[in-house]
């Protein structure tokens, strides 16, 4: 039996937790994981003086893929995004947040099947910005022909004809693996024009190298008004990141919340999976926190690791769990705590 090692990074508030679960439901799934955990967030800060140790990266490069729990980001303060580096550090320029309707989840919708795919390394997450009055804004606001009022922070989007051009040409080849009909690119080009009307203009020209695919183009805020009314009509998602990150949310409502919300991260050297939702550290130790958006990052790191039946036995359990509502985590309409779902997950596993 081939066997994996794998990168793994608990994170911070209930991470760790979920991430237990996670590890004890693979084990189930006839898949041999070997895992090497590593410390990144609030935790390495005490041990390490850094938020993303070296050794975090190190692990990732040598195993190629990792599973990690959510990391807690300070509001306006304090450390940049762990999240936003790793996807930087690793060259992890796909973001995929597959947004599906299992039955049992409570929601307003039917039929929702996305996926949202976003741009990971560049637009405004780039993170380059300027402090008030520093020479970097003053020049730019001398510049702006009294556009800017000089007393700005200053943050630059970058979009470039490369990481547009890849992440295209990833949307339209994940479209055609995994057979889906059509990709909607979405930007606010009317009024970025130079920016997003390239973001535009790149997946226009990708586009043409795929005709099998249906391939159109929305503005963002006319785009999560249809989502919100007819969000079956939309397949694929494709948008740079800011607006990437907004819509997977968007979508996550739609399908009953974060908790159902798988995601994933591919460069062309390494992958990270992750669930869409923070680290909820009010919920730490409480067993309260639905690990079905894990388990399902989970389930799609199976399929990128060739493990396509375990994938398949995984989602079966965990929607059959859902469906059934009894041995469920509160969103779900249920008073199980998340290993007592679990146990239930590989119940089913077991039986499979």
């Amino acid at each position: 039996m081939k066997k994996y090692r794998i990168t793994l990074i608990p994170g911070d508030g209930t991470g760790p937790e979920l991430v237990e679960i996670v590890k004890k439901v693979l084990s189930y799934t006839g898949v041999n994981i070997e895992w090497e955990e590593v410390e990144a967030g609030e935790s390495a800060i005490e041990k390490y003086g850094t938020p993303l140790p070296q050794s975090v990266l190190d692990s990732i490069k040598r195993n190629k893929v990792a599973l990690k729990g959510p990391i807690t980001t300070p509001i306006g303060s304090g450390f940049r995004s762990v999240n936003v580096a790793l996807r930087q550090e690793l060259n992890l320029y796909a973001c995929v947040r597959p947004c599906k309707i299992y039955p049992g989840v409570k929601t307003r919708y039917e039929n929702v099947d996305l996926v949202v795919i976003r741009e990971n390394t560049e637009d405004l997450y780039a993170g380059v910005e300027f402090k008030p009055f520093s020479d970097e804004a003053k020049y730019i606001i001398e510049k702006s022909n009294g556009k800017i009022f000089p007393d700005a922070a200053i943050s630059i989007k970058p979009i470039s004809t490369t990481a547009t051009k890849r992440i295209a040409e990833f949307a339209f080849k994940y479209a055609i693996k995994n057979n889906r009909k059509k990709i909607t690119a979405i930007t606010k080009a009317n009024i970025m024009k130079y920016t997003d009307g390239l973001f535009f203009e790149v997946c226009r020209e990708v586009a043409k190298n795929y005709p099998q695919i249906e391939y159109e183009e929305k503005l963002i805020d006319n785009m999560c008004m249809q989502l919100v009314q007819k969000p079956e009509i939309y397949d694929v998602l494709l948008l740079p990141n800011l607006y990437g990150d907004i819509v997977s949310d968007l979508c996550a409502g739609l399908i009953g919340g974060l908790g159902v919300a798988p995601g994933a991260n591919f460069g062309d050297e390494y992958a990270l999976f992750e669930a869409v939702h923070g680290s909820a550290p009010k919920y730490k130790g409480l067993s309260k926190v639905n690990p079905t958006a894990l388990l399902l990052s989970a389930k799609i790191m199976l399929g990128y690791l060739g493990e396509k039946e375990a994938a398949l036995k995984l989602e079966n359990a965990i929607a059959e769990v859902i469906k059934e509502g009894k041995v469920v985590t509160y969103d779900l309409g249920g008073e199980a705590k998340n290993y007592e779902m679990a146990e239930e997950i590989i119940k089913k596993l077991v039986m499979s």
